[in-house]
């Protein structure tokens, strides 16, 4: 297939393109620089509307994982105008631009989270379940509306709700390894709070079988099969990197450290379970934490 990827740069494209690249498929990164002739790379301007038909030429599947990274800020409200707009924005002018297309890719693979859901307790979260309430949930529904116009043009849209992505090489687990290794790691608040992940292995797996088997359509969790507490995956994740999980930040310092932000992503409770993605015959290679967290920080049992 010939697959074009915007958001190619980020944690997850990065991992994707060698595998898609391993398995004989062809890719087209799709980047907000001059392409300059480049083989394999198309340019766009998603604040500006500019994105050239022609990018399209050829294309089987269209991967979209573009948006600013959600923790990497404290919120305020040019950061979160920021965050959606780099969400909603790319992902309109990307199905726009599909719609109009004569012959539009088969697929459209459009980044979403399990932030969608919102703070719901221990509340299981399949993908029937309506969205929550608050700020992300709000970006989460905007985004996913927004690859409507391709989806009427019949292109087949998963929009795929991803939770923490575990990787060696970067995301929410480096800060986490980083502070345990210093000796200062730990729950967050009352440690009671679901955390859905999914390594970085296992979501590109992920996103190339939702591709090729034609049943997928709409709302897809990309999550391992077993959330846990924040408190597990501390503990777990102390284990793993042989350091005590004793240091714990109460919820009132997590709100004084990271404002919104603590509320909205670090304390909220998210049970979130990869229904379709299991009924679709899908296989996790890593489906129980302390595995995947030694899995990707490269740190054998024993």
């Amino acid at each position: 297939m010939k697959i074009l990827i915007a958001g190619s740069s980020g944690l997850i494209g990065s991992a994707l393109i060698p595998v898609l690249k391993a398995q004989g498929h062809q890719v087209v990164r799709l980047v907000r620089r001059k392409a300059d002739a480049e083989e394999g790379v198309a340019s766009w301007n998603p604040a500006a509307g500019q994105l050239d038909p022609n990018a399209f030429e050829g294309v089987n599947a269209v991967v979209n994982l573009a948006g600013e990274s959600i923790a990497a800020a404290r919120w305020t409200s040019e950061r979160k105008a920021r965050l959606r707009d780099s969400r909603v924005q790319g992902t309109k002018l990307l199905s726009e631009t599909l719609a109009r297309l004569a012959n539009p890719p088969e697929v459209l693979v459009s980044a979403s989270a399990v932030g969608y859901y919102g703070s719901r307790g221990d509340e299981v979260m399949s993908e029937e379940k309506p969205p929550g309430a608050g700020f992300l949930p709000e970006v989460c529904v905007a985004w996913e509306a927004a690859t409507e116009p391709a989806r009427q043009r019949g292109v087949r849209v998963i929009n795929l709700r991803i939770g923490m992505v575990l990787s060696g090489e970067g995301g929410a687990l480096q800060p986490m390894a980083s502070a345990f290794r210093m000796g200062v790691g730990g729950k967050l608040g009352d440690g009671r709070q679901f955390m859905g992940w999914i390594t970085n292995d296992d979501l590109t797996r992920a996103i190339l079988h939702v591709i090729v088997n034609t049943s997928f359509h709409g709302p897809v969790n990309a999550v391992a099969p077993n959330p846990v507490p924040n408190k597990e995956f501390t503990e777990s994740l102390g284990k793993v990197l042989r350091r005590p999980a004793v240091f714990s930040m109460p919820a009132f310092v997590v709100r004084l450290a990271f404002g919104e932000m603590a509320d909205a992503l670090l304390l909220a409770s998210a049970r979130v379970e990869p229904a379709r993605l299991l009924a679709g015959g899908f296989t996790f290679q890593y489906p129980e934490l302390e595995g995947a967290l030694r899995h990707v920080l490269g740190k054998s049992q024993g």
